[in-house]
Protein backbone atom coordinates (compact mmCIF):
# COMPACT_ATOMS: atom_id res chain seq x y z
CA UNK A 1 0.00 0.00 0.00
CA UNK A 2 1.31 3.25 -1.38
CA UNK A 3 1.56 6.44 1.43
CA UNK A 4 -1.30 8.00 -0.68
CA UNK A 5 -3.49 5.22 0.17
CA UNK A 6 -2.75 4.96 3.75
CA UNK A 7 -5.18 6.17 6.46
CA UNK A 8 -4.89 9.35 8.45
CA UNK A 9 -4.47 8.69 12.05
CA UNK A 10 -6.32 10.95 14.44
CA UNK A 11 -5.24 11.16 17.83
CA UNK A 12 -8.61 11.29 20.07
CA UNK A 13 -12.38 10.77 20.08
CA UNK A 14 -13.04 14.13 21.37
CA UNK A 15 -14.85 17.24 19.78
CA UNK A 16 -12.12 18.68 17.73
CA UNK A 17 -10.78 14.55 16.84
CA UNK A 18 -13.93 13.62 15.38
CA UNK A 19 -14.82 17.02 13.82
CA UNK A 20 -11.17 15.71 12.08
CA UNK A 21 -12.82 12.41 11.40
CA UNK A 22 -15.45 14.10 9.42
CA UNK A 23 -14.27 16.79 7.86
CA UNK A 24 -11.35 14.11 6.51
CA UNK A 25 -14.63 11.20 5.48
CA UNK A 26 -15.73 14.51 3.57
CA UNK A 27 -13.05 14.57 1.06
CA UNK A 28 -13.07 10.87 0.37
CA UNK A 29 -10.33 10.26 2.98
CA UNK A 30 -9.89 7.20 5.45
CA UNK A 31 -9.54 8.21 8.87
CA UNK A 32 -8.36 6.22 11.95
CA UNK A 33 -9.52 7.56 15.63
CA UNK A 34 -7.60 6.30 18.22
CA UNK A 35 -9.15 6.60 21.74
CA UNK A 36 -7.39 5.97 25.10
CA UNK A 37 -10.70 5.73 26.78
CA UNK A 38 -13.91 3.66 26.85
CA UNK A 39 -16.15 6.08 25.14
CA UNK A 40 -15.75 9.21 22.92
CA UNK A 41 -15.63 12.11 24.61
CA UNK A 42 -13.84 10.50 27.56
CA UNK A 43 -11.90 13.11 28.87
CA UNK A 44 -14.99 15.85 28.53
CA UNK A 45 -17.06 13.49 30.70
CA UNK A 46 -14.80 14.08 33.03
CA UNK A 47 -16.18 17.59 33.07
CA UNK A 48 -19.91 16.42 32.29
CA UNK A 49 -21.02 18.43 35.24
CA UNK A 50 -19.59 22.06 34.17
CA UNK A 51 -21.53 23.97 31.88
CA UNK A 52 -19.25 25.74 29.01
CA UNK A 53 -19.99 29.32 28.53
CA UNK A 54 -20.13 29.48 24.87
CA UNK A 55 -23.40 28.42 23.38
CA UNK A 56 -24.08 25.30 21.12
CA UNK A 57 -23.43 27.41 17.97
CA UNK A 58 -19.72 27.11 18.67
CA UNK A 59 -19.44 24.11 19.77
CA UNK A 60 -20.58 22.38 16.63
CA UNK A 61 -18.30 21.39 13.80
CA UNK A 62 -20.48 22.46 10.40
CA UNK A 63 -19.23 19.80 8.04
CA UNK A 64 -20.09 17.11 11.28
CA UNK A 65 -23.16 19.03 11.87
CA UNK A 66 -24.18 18.11 7.73
CA UNK A 67 -23.80 15.09 8.12
CA UNK A 68 -26.09 14.93 11.35
CA UNK A 69 -28.56 16.61 10.07
CA UNK A 70 -28.46 14.05 7.00
CA UNK A 71 -29.05 11.20 9.26
CA UNK A 72 -31.96 12.89 10.82
CA UNK A 73 -30.30 14.44 13.74
CA UNK A 74 -31.61 17.88 15.03
CA UNK A 75 -29.55 20.50 16.49
CA UNK A 76 -30.42 21.68 20.00
CA UNK A 77 -31.41 25.17 20.27
CA UNK A 78 -27.84 26.95 18.97
CA UNK A 79 -28.08 29.80 21.75
CA UNK A 80 -28.34 26.93 24.55
CA UNK A 81 -25.25 26.63 26.75
CA UNK A 82 -24.39 23.04 27.26
CA UNK A 83 -22.51 21.14 30.09
CA UNK A 84 -19.70 18.62 29.12
CA UNK A 85 -22.54 15.59 29.67
CA UNK A 86 -24.92 17.22 26.86
CA UNK A 87 -21.88 17.82 24.43
CA UNK A 88 -20.97 14.01 24.53
CA UNK A 89 -24.83 12.87 24.58
CA UNK A 90 -26.32 14.81 22.04
CA UNK A 91 -23.34 15.88 20.01
CA UNK A 92 -20.42 13.37 20.30
CA UNK A 93 -22.19 10.34 21.07
CA UNK A 94 -24.68 10.69 17.88
CA UNK A 95 -21.86 11.89 15.82
CA UNK A 96 -19.65 8.88 16.64
CA UNK A 97 -22.55 6.94 15.95
CA UNK A 98 -23.09 7.74 12.17
CA UNK A 99 -21.93 4.83 9.61
CA UNK A 100 -19.89 7.41 7.95
CA UNK A 101 -17.40 7.71 10.80
CA UNK A 102 -18.23 4.65 13.51
CA UNK A 103 -16.18 2.16 11.61
CA UNK A 104 -13.21 4.50 12.13
CA UNK A 105 -12.71 4.82 15.79
CA UNK A 106 -11.03 2.61 18.17
CA UNK A 107 -11.85 2.98 21.81
CA UNK A 108 -9.36 1.98 24.32
CA UNK A 109 -6.31 2.28 21.86
CA UNK A 110 -3.52 4.23 23.67
CA UNK A 111 -1.04 6.14 21.48
CA UNK A 112 2.55 5.86 23.15
CA UNK A 113 4.91 7.08 19.89
CA UNK A 114 4.62 8.21 16.79
CA UNK A 115 7.82 7.91 14.60
CA UNK A 116 8.75 7.79 10.63
CA UNK A 117 8.72 4.11 9.69
CA UNK A 118 12.13 3.54 9.31
CA UNK A 119 13.78 6.63 10.71
CA UNK A 120 14.78 7.61 14.01
CA UNK A 121 14.54 11.44 14.81
CA UNK A 122 18.90 11.79 13.09
CA UNK A 123 18.48 10.35 9.94
CA UNK A 124 17.12 12.91 7.41
CA UNK A 125 17.38 11.44 3.78
CA UNK A 126 14.13 10.32 2.64
CA UNK A 127 12.36 10.80 5.38
CA UNK A 128 9.59 13.10 4.29
CA UNK A 129 8.47 10.67 2.16
CA UNK A 130 8.39 7.41 5.01
CA UNK A 131 5.22 7.02 6.38
CA UNK A 132 4.11 7.77 9.88
CA UNK A 133 4.06 4.58 12.55
CA UNK A 134 2.06 5.12 15.50
CA UNK A 135 2.71 2.78 18.11
CA UNK A 136 -0.55 1.86 20.37
CA UNK A 137 -1.37 0.16 23.58
CA UNK A 138 -4.52 -1.38 23.53
CA UNK A 139 -6.53 -4.55 25.83
CA UNK A 140 -4.68 -6.60 23.43
CA UNK A 141 -0.75 -5.90 23.42
CA UNK A 142 1.27 -3.29 21.38
CA UNK A 143 0.24 -2.69 17.57
CA UNK A 144 1.51 -0.45 15.38
CA UNK A 145 -0.68 1.56 12.82
CA UNK A 146 0.72 3.05 9.59
CA UNK A 147 -0.46 6.32 8.51
CA UNK A 148 0.26 8.95 6.17
CA UNK A 149 -0.47 11.40 8.10
CA UNK A 150 -1.19 12.71 11.94
CA UNK A 151 -3.77 14.70 13.63
CA UNK A 152 -2.64 14.93 17.20
CA UNK A 153 -5.95 16.12 18.73
CA UNK A 154 -5.19 14.21 21.96
CA UNK A 155 -5.32 17.73 24.36
CA UNK A 156 -4.05 18.13 27.41
CA UNK A 157 -6.64 17.26 30.14
CA UNK A 158 -4.80 14.66 31.85
CA UNK A 159 -1.56 16.69 32.45
CA UNK A 160 -2.76 18.90 34.49
CA UNK A 161 -0.05 21.42 36.06
CA UNK A 162 1.27 20.88 39.27
CA UNK A 163 0.86 22.99 42.58
CA UNK A 164 4.41 24.48 42.66
CA UNK A 165 4.88 28.27 41.81
CA UNK A 166 8.53 26.98 39.94
CA UNK A 167 6.38 24.71 37.51
CA UNK A 168 7.59 21.51 39.49
CA UNK A 169 5.52 19.77 41.74
CA UNK A 170 5.26 21.60 44.89
CA UNK A 171 7.10 19.29 47.63
CA UNK A 172 5.20 17.08 49.42
CA UNK A 173 2.64 17.27 46.48
CA UNK A 174 3.31 13.47 45.14
CA UNK A 175 2.10 12.43 49.13
CA UNK A 176 -1.15 14.66 49.40
CA UNK A 177 -2.91 13.58 46.50
CA UNK A 178 -5.52 11.94 47.81
CA UNK A 179 -6.64 15.17 49.34
CA UNK A 180 -5.87 17.05 45.52
CA UNK A 181 -8.06 17.49 42.85
CA UNK A 182 -6.87 18.25 39.84
CA UNK A 183 -9.67 20.26 37.74
CA UNK A 184 -13.08 21.42 38.22
CA UNK A 185 -15.20 18.34 40.79
CA UNK A 186 -18.60 18.47 41.19
CA UNK A 187 -18.78 20.34 44.09
CA UNK A 188 -22.78 20.31 43.85
CA UNK A 189 -22.96 16.66 42.54
CA UNK A 190 -20.67 13.89 43.53
CA UNK A 191 -18.18 15.48 45.31
CA UNK A 192 -20.66 17.44 47.82
CA UNK A 193 -19.47 15.00 50.64
CA UNK A 194 -15.89 15.64 49.87
CA UNK A 195 -15.88 19.25 50.44
CA UNK A 196 -19.22 20.21 52.60
CA UNK A 197 -18.03 21.70 55.72
CA UNK A 198 -14.28 21.46 55.07
CA UNK A 199 -12.04 24.26 54.88
CA UNK A 200 -11.19 24.21 50.83
CA UNK A 201 -8.23 25.99 49.05
CA UNK A 202 -8.80 26.39 45.34
CA UNK A 203 -5.19 27.23 43.66
CA UNK A 204 -5.52 29.18 40.07
CA UNK A 205 -6.99 32.06 38.31
CA UNK A 206 -8.43 31.27 35.70
CA UNK A 207 -12.26 30.43 34.46
CA UNK A 208 -11.76 26.87 35.94
CA UNK A 209 -10.82 28.49 39.24
CA UNK A 210 -13.69 30.84 39.32
CA UNK A 211 -15.81 28.22 38.61
CA UNK A 212 -15.01 26.34 41.26
CA UNK A 213 -15.13 28.92 43.83
CA UNK A 214 -18.54 29.78 42.92
CA UNK A 215 -19.59 26.20 43.14
CA UNK A 216 -18.03 26.23 46.87
CA UNK A 217 -19.78 29.43 47.48
CA UNK A 218 -23.35 27.81 46.69
CA UNK A 219 -22.09 25.04 48.97
CA UNK A 220 -21.83 27.04 51.63
CA UNK A 221 -25.59 27.78 51.29
CA UNK A 222 -26.60 24.23 52.45
CA UNK A 223 -23.27 23.85 54.72
CA UNK A 224 -22.28 27.11 55.94
CA UNK A 225 -19.18 25.34 58.04
CA UNK A 226 -17.61 25.42 54.39
CA UNK A 227 -14.47 27.63 53.98
CA UNK A 228 -13.12 28.69 50.82
CA UNK A 229 -9.59 30.03 50.57
CA UNK A 230 -8.66 31.39 47.05
CA UNK A 231 -5.16 31.12 46.20
CA UNK A 232 -3.23 33.24 43.79
CA UNK A 233 0.94 33.77 42.70
CA UNK A 234 -0.73 37.86 42.33
CA UNK A 235 -3.13 40.27 42.90
CA UNK A 236 -6.03 38.87 40.27
CA UNK A 237 -5.47 41.64 37.45
CA UNK A 238 -9.32 42.78 35.25
CA UNK A 239 -8.48 40.61 32.92
CA UNK A 240 -9.39 37.26 35.26
CA UNK A 241 -12.47 38.63 36.20
CA UNK A 242 -13.43 39.01 32.59
CA UNK A 243 -15.13 41.59 30.34
CA UNK A 244 -18.36 42.13 31.58
CA UNK A 245 -20.91 43.12 29.34
CA UNK A 246 -18.59 43.64 26.36
CA UNK A 247 -17.89 40.08 26.21
CA UNK A 248 -19.69 38.70 23.20
CA UNK A 249 -20.32 35.56 25.03
CA UNK A 250 -22.39 36.75 28.51
CA UNK A 251 -21.73 33.91 30.32
CA UNK A 252 -18.00 33.76 29.99
CA UNK A 253 -18.46 38.08 31.16
CA UNK A 254 -20.89 37.06 33.69
CA UNK A 255 -18.39 34.41 35.57
CA UNK A 256 -15.82 36.80 35.87
CA UNK A 257 -18.40 39.64 37.97
CA UNK A 258 -19.84 36.60 40.63
CA UNK A 259 -16.66 35.87 41.20
CA UNK A 260 -15.89 39.49 42.13
CA UNK A 261 -18.82 39.86 44.12
CA UNK A 262 -17.68 36.85 46.24
CA UNK A 263 -14.51 39.00 47.17
CA UNK A 264 -16.78 41.64 47.43
CA UNK A 265 -18.80 40.46 50.00
CA UNK A 266 -16.16 38.52 51.89
CA UNK A 267 -17.32 34.96 50.73
CA UNK A 268 -13.85 34.09 49.49
CA UNK A 269 -10.38 34.71 51.59
CA UNK A 270 -7.93 35.49 48.91
CA UNK A 271 -4.03 34.74 49.50
CA UNK A 272 -1.72 35.90 47.09
CA UNK A 273 1.72 33.73 47.50
CA UNK A 274 3.67 31.01 45.96
CA UNK A 275 2.97 27.62 46.71
CA UNK A 276 6.14 25.49 47.32
CA UNK A 277 5.26 22.76 50.13
CA UNK A 278 2.17 21.52 51.69
CA UNK A 279 3.03 19.35 54.94
CA UNK A 280 0.11 17.02 56.19
CA UNK A 281 -0.86 18.29 60.13
CA UNK A 282 -2.49 17.11 62.89
CA UNK A 283 -4.90 19.90 61.52
CA UNK A 284 -4.62 19.12 58.11
CA UNK A 285 -2.76 20.48 54.69
CA UNK A 286 -0.27 23.44 56.24
CA UNK A 287 0.46 25.38 52.29
CA UNK A 288 3.72 27.20 52.15
CA UNK A 289 5.61 29.80 50.54
CA UNK A 290 8.92 29.97 49.27
CA UNK A 291 9.59 31.49 52.36
CA UNK A 292 8.44 28.63 54.45
CA UNK A 293 5.58 30.59 55.77
CA UNK A 294 1.91 29.46 55.88
CA UNK A 295 -0.30 30.71 53.35
CA UNK A 296 -2.94 28.58 54.15
CA UNK A 297 -3.45 25.22 56.21
CA UNK A 298 -6.89 23.34 54.51
CA UNK A 299 -8.54 20.08 54.48
CA UNK A 300 -8.85 19.72 50.29
CA UNK A 301 -6.98 21.41 47.97
CA UNK A 302 -8.39 21.76 44.37
CA UNK A 303 -5.53 22.06 41.73
CA UNK A 304 -7.19 24.19 38.78
CA UNK A 305 -3.30 25.20 37.55
CA UNK A 306 -3.96 24.79 33.94
CA UNK A 307 -2.74 22.03 32.03
CA UNK A 308 0.36 21.33 29.33
CA UNK A 309 0.54 19.01 26.95
CA UNK A 310 2.33 15.82 27.09
CA UNK A 311 4.79 16.07 24.35
CA UNK A 312 6.59 12.33 25.40
CA UNK A 313 4.61 10.17 22.68
CA UNK A 314 5.98 12.62 19.68
CA UNK A 315 9.77 12.68 20.97
CA UNK A 316 10.98 10.82 17.96
CA UNK A 317 9.38 13.56 15.99
CA UNK A 318 11.35 16.25 14.36
CA UNK A 319 8.77 19.59 16.14
CA UNK A 320 9.39 23.12 15.71
CA UNK A 321 7.50 24.21 19.21
CA UNK A 322 7.59 27.77 20.59
CA UNK A 323 10.52 27.10 23.84
CA UNK A 324 7.95 28.83 25.99
CA UNK A 325 4.55 27.79 24.76
CA UNK A 326 5.20 24.26 23.79
CA UNK A 327 3.19 24.86 20.82
CA UNK A 328 3.46 25.89 16.96
CA UNK A 329 5.91 28.26 16.79
CA UNK A 330 3.29 30.23 14.55
CA UNK A 331 0.79 30.23 16.84
CA UNK A 332 2.68 30.66 20.20
CA UNK A 333 2.96 34.68 19.91
CA UNK A 334 -1.05 34.87 19.30
CA UNK A 335 -1.44 32.99 22.64
CA UNK A 336 1.74 34.10 24.95
CA UNK A 337 -0.85 34.87 28.15
CA UNK A 338 2.18 37.15 29.27
CA UNK A 339 2.00 39.69 26.41
CA UNK A 340 -1.27 38.31 24.29
CA UNK A 341 -3.29 41.72 24.40
CA UNK A 342 -6.71 40.25 23.45
CA UNK A 343 -8.97 37.31 24.90
CA UNK A 344 -9.80 35.87 21.49
CA UNK A 345 -7.08 34.50 18.80
CA UNK A 346 -7.36 34.75 14.87
CA UNK A 347 -8.36 31.73 13.26
CA UNK A 348 -5.53 30.00 11.92
CA UNK A 349 -4.83 26.57 10.22
CA UNK A 350 -2.52 24.63 8.44
CA UNK A 351 -0.09 26.92 7.46
CA UNK A 352 0.37 28.18 11.10
CA UNK A 353 0.31 24.57 13.00
CA UNK A 354 2.35 23.27 10.01
CA UNK A 355 5.74 20.97 11.73
CA UNK A 356 8.74 19.87 10.37
CA UNK A 357 7.53 16.60 9.56
CA UNK A 358 4.99 16.96 6.65
CA UNK A 359 1.69 15.25 7.33
CA UNK A 360 1.73 16.02 11.17
CA UNK A 361 -0.10 18.42 12.89
CA UNK A 362 -1.15 19.10 16.63
CA UNK A 363 -4.45 20.74 17.06
CA UNK A 364 -7.28 21.93 19.65
CA UNK A 365 -6.08 22.38 23.13
CA UNK A 366 -2.76 20.62 22.59
CA UNK A 367 -2.02 23.23 19.94
CA UNK A 368 -2.14 26.15 22.44
CA UNK A 369 0.92 24.26 24.29
CA UNK A 370 0.44 25.84 28.15
CA UNK A 371 -2.11 28.71 27.39
CA UNK A 372 -5.07 28.73 29.67
CA UNK A 373 -7.79 29.30 27.13
CA UNK A 374 -8.97 27.18 23.93
CA UNK A 375 -12.85 27.69 22.14
CA UNK A 376 -13.47 24.25 20.40
CA UNK A 377 -14.87 26.52 17.36
CA UNK A 378 -10.82 27.52 16.84
CA UNK A 379 -9.79 23.61 16.73
CA UNK A 380 -12.92 22.78 14.31
CA UNK A 381 -11.23 25.64 12.03
CA UNK A 382 -7.66 24.03 12.44
CA UNK A 383 -9.41 20.24 11.03
CA UNK A 384 -11.23 21.98 8.14
CA UNK A 385 -8.15 24.00 7.15
CA UNK A 386 -5.65 20.71 7.59
CA UNK A 387 -8.09 18.60 6.07
CA UNK A 388 -7.97 20.77 2.77
CA UNK A 389 -3.99 20.89 3.08
CA UNK A 390 -3.39 17.23 3.09
CA UNK A 391 -5.83 16.84 0.13
CA UNK A 392 -4.71 19.59 -2.06
CA UNK A 393 -6.77 22.25 -1.39
CA UNK A 394 -4.45 24.67 -0.89
CA UNK A 395 -6.98 27.73 -1.19
CA UNK A 396 -9.63 26.00 0.87
CA UNK A 397 -6.47 25.73 3.47
CA UNK A 398 -5.58 29.40 3.47
CA UNK A 399 -9.46 30.62 3.52
CA UNK A 400 -10.49 31.63 6.97
CA UNK A 401 -13.97 30.59 7.75
CA UNK A 402 -14.42 31.32 11.07
CA UNK A 403 -15.03 34.62 13.33
CA UNK A 404 -14.50 34.37 16.78
CA UNK A 405 -16.87 35.91 19.73
CA UNK A 406 -14.85 38.92 21.34
CA UNK A 407 -13.66 38.47 25.35
CA UNK A 408 -13.93 42.06 25.70
CA UNK A 409 -11.15 42.01 28.02
CA UNK A 410 -7.06 42.89 27.69
CA UNK A 411 -4.50 41.35 29.67
CA UNK A 412 -2.46 43.91 30.13
CA UNK A 413 1.39 44.70 31.13
CA UNK A 414 2.65 46.66 33.84
CA UNK A 415 2.99 50.52 32.10
CA UNK A 416 6.19 50.96 30.37
CA UNK A 417 7.15 47.47 29.86
CA UNK A 418 8.51 46.60 26.74
CA UNK A 419 8.33 42.83 27.12
CA UNK A 420 7.11 41.47 24.24
CA UNK A 421 6.66 37.45 22.80
CA UNK A 422 10.18 36.99 20.47
CA UNK A 423 8.08 36.09 17.43
CA UNK A 424 5.04 38.44 18.44
CA UNK A 425 3.74 40.36 15.33
CA UNK A 426 3.20 43.95 14.95
CA UNK A 427 -0.63 43.08 15.26
CA UNK A 428 -0.93 41.19 18.01
CA UNK A 429 0.32 44.05 20.40
CA UNK A 430 -2.48 46.66 18.85
CA UNK A 431 -5.53 45.21 21.37
CA UNK A 432 -8.44 47.28 21.73
CA UNK A 433 -8.52 49.30 18.54
CA UNK A 434 -4.95 50.86 20.06
CA UNK A 435 -4.48 53.31 22.95
CA UNK A 436 -7.03 55.73 24.10
CA UNK A 437 -7.29 59.22 22.04
CA UNK A 438 -5.20 61.57 24.18
CA UNK A 439 -7.22 63.18 27.11
CA UNK A 440 -9.65 60.80 27.34
CA UNK A 441 -10.00 58.72 30.45
CA UNK A 442 -10.19 55.20 29.13
CA UNK A 443 -7.49 52.64 28.89
CA UNK A 444 -7.86 51.59 25.12
CA UNK A 445 -9.91 53.10 21.67
CA UNK A 446 -12.61 50.49 22.24
CA UNK A 447 -12.74 51.50 26.28
CA UNK A 448 -13.21 55.51 24.81
CA UNK A 449 -15.89 54.72 22.66
CA UNK A 450 -17.74 52.34 24.62
CA UNK A 451 -17.95 55.04 27.35
CA UNK A 452 -18.36 58.05 24.78
CA UNK A 453 -22.10 55.80 24.12
CA UNK A 454 -23.54 56.11 27.79
CA UNK A 455 -21.53 52.29 28.47
CA UNK A 456 -19.24 51.53 31.36
CA UNK A 457 -16.67 50.59 29.08
CA UNK A 458 -15.15 47.99 27.23
CA UNK A 459 -13.76 45.95 30.10
CA UNK A 460 -10.64 45.59 30.21
CA UNK A 461 -9.38 48.49 32.64
CA UNK A 462 -7.96 47.94 35.79
CA UNK A 463 -9.68 45.14 38.15
CA UNK A 464 -12.56 45.25 39.77
CA UNK A 465 -10.73 44.47 42.94
CA UNK A 466 -7.85 45.45 44.41
CA UNK A 467 -5.31 44.08 46.39
CA UNK A 468 -3.33 46.36 48.26
CA UNK A 469 -0.35 45.37 50.50
CA UNK A 470 2.65 46.01 52.27
CA UNK A 471 5.91 46.28 50.12
CA UNK A 472 6.81 42.67 49.33
CA UNK A 473 3.46 41.68 50.64
CA UNK A 474 3.06 37.71 49.86
CA UNK A 475 0.44 35.75 52.01
CA UNK A 476 -2.70 35.80 54.31
CA UNK A 477 -5.70 38.44 53.61
CA UNK A 478 -8.72 37.50 55.79
CA UNK A 479 -11.12 39.51 57.75
CA UNK A 480 -10.39 42.13 59.34
CA UNK A 481 -9.35 41.24 63.16
CA UNK A 482 -8.77 37.74 62.08
CA UNK A 483 -5.73 36.25 62.78
CA UNK A 484 -3.52 34.47 60.36
CA UNK A 485 -3.73 30.48 59.81
CA UNK A 486 -0.62 29.62 62.12
CA UNK A 487 0.25 32.20 65.32
CA UNK A 488 4.22 32.56 63.88
CA UNK A 489 2.69 34.47 61.16
CA UNK A 490 0.94 37.72 61.31
CA UNK A 491 -1.77 38.56 59.25
CA UNK A 492 -0.38 41.21 56.36
CA UNK A 493 -2.62 44.53 55.67
CA UNK A 494 -4.37 43.43 52.57
CA UNK A 495 -7.66 44.49 51.83
CA UNK A 496 -10.36 44.09 49.04
CA UNK A 497 -11.94 47.54 47.23
CA UNK A 498 -14.51 47.53 44.77
CA UNK A 499 -13.45 49.08 41.68
CA UNK A 500 -16.30 52.39 42.42
CA UNK A 501 -13.72 53.15 45.03
CA UNK A 502 -10.06 52.88 43.84
CA UNK A 503 -7.95 56.27 44.43
CA UNK A 504 -7.67 58.74 41.55
CA UNK A 505 -4.44 58.65 39.84
CA UNK A 506 -3.82 55.12 41.47
CA UNK A 507 -0.74 53.27 39.87
CA UNK A 508 -3.72 50.70 38.24
CA UNK A 509 -2.19 49.06 34.96
CA UNK A 510 -3.53 50.38 31.60
CA UNK A 511 -3.62 48.19 28.32
CA UNK A 512 -3.39 49.22 24.68
CA UNK A 513 -0.19 51.49 25.69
Amino acid sequence: MTSQRLPVAVIGAGPVGLAAAAHLVSRGETPIVLEAGEQVGATVRQWGHVRVFSPWRYNIDGVAAAMLEKAGWTMPDPEHLPTGQELVEQYLEPLAALPEIRPHVRLRTRVIGVSRRGYDKLRTQGRETAPFVVRVLTPAGEEEIVARAVIDASGTYESPNPLGADGTPARGESGIRDRVFYGIPDVLGVHCSRYAGRRVAVIGSGHSALNTLLNLAELTAIEPETEITWIVRRPPPARVFGGGAADALPARGALGQQARQLLDRGAVALVVGRIAAVTRAARGLTILDEAGSTLAVVDELVAVTGFRPDLGPLRELRLDLDPIMEAPRALAPLIDPNVHSCGTVPPHGAEELAQPEPGFYVVGMKSYGRAPTFLMVTGYEQVRSIACALTGDVEGARRVELTLPESGVCSTQPLGSSASHPNTPESATACCGGPAPAHVDACCAHDAEAKATGEVGCGCGPSGVEVLAAPAATGYAGSAGEAAPTGGRERLPLRLVPSNTLREGGGASRCCN
